[in-house]
């Protein structure tokens, strides 16, 4: 299993939000690049950066910045989301150096359009199912849907997309342990999961490598020391999981 370093983005700085609340943001750093430096120092291969000023608005607002943070960590792959709702916004972020990108209200709003850029950019586009309840939410989190989480991702599946972020929002920056059923629902789907949202400690990335995570986000419990990224990366780099038993390619 891959432990994955979030880089937020919010008026140029990394900063964390809790429980995606824009009111609640801690700022950790006012050069993000130097941060994705340090964290592939310390053997990460993957980041994952989010335009939370995009996310909100609709576009993309920290472009700048990612490119800095993707020039700055070539030995990694960095995904990027946030705001990325056209095919504008997609091709601006693989020219700022995206390996992958991530689509999240688009999916629920536009699952077509969605199905067709994944088309166009094949192992490149990753869904996020960022979820209260079981239901997602779109445009940074602040509306809420009827949308079922699993519903939608046998949706998508049938779309040819098979790559998914799922969030627990209610987790998210609390470090109180991640939703471990969640996971396990979706990994039986046969999809790639990438587990993102209440990972507080080494003992919550084992016990998602066992519910069938491929990859697990992690931001504020590595920026407060909670999670050792090092010895993280490490632990679980070996961790089978349900996915990768099922042979999904991988996130990487």
């Amino acid at each position: 299993m891959l432990v994955i370093p979030a880089v937020d983005l919010r008026g140029g700085r990394a900063v964390r939000l809790l429980r995606g609340d824009y009111a609640a943001e801690t700022v950790y750093a006012d050069d993000p690049a130097a941060v994705a430096v340090a964290f592939t120092d310390q053997g990460a291969q993957v980041l994952h950066v989010v335009d939370l000023d995009g996310a909100r608005s609709g576009r993309p607002l920290n472009l700048a910045a990612f490119g800095r943070i993707a020039a700055a960590v070539k030995q990694a792959a960095v995904q990027f989301g946030g705001g990325l709702r056209d095919d504008g916004a997609v091709a601006a972020a693989f020219a700022a150096g995206a390996a992958r990108v991530v689509l999240g209200s688009a999916a629920v709003a536009r699952p077509e359009w969605v199905e067709d850029v994944a088309r166009r950019h094949p192992g490149a586009v990753l869904v996020s199912l960022d979820a209260r309840g079981g239901r997602l939410a779109v445009n940074g989190w602040r509306e809420g849907t009827q949308a079922d989480a699993l519903e939608v991702a046998r949706s998508l599946m049938d779309r040819g997309l098979h790559r998914f972020i799922y969030t627990d929002i209610d987790r998210d920056g609390t470090g109180d342990g991640p939703d471990l059923r969640g996971v396990e629902a979706l990994a039986a789907l046969g999809c790639s999961v990438i587990a993102s949202g209440g990972v507080g400690s080494l003992a919550d990335l084992r016990r998602l490598a066992g519910a069938g995570a491929r990859a697990a986000i992690v931001g504020r419990a590595i920026y407060e020391g909670r999670v050792d990224l090092r010895a993280a990366v490490d632990a679980v780099r070996g961790a089978a999981s349900g996915a990768a038993a099922g042979g999904v390619v991988d996130v990487v």
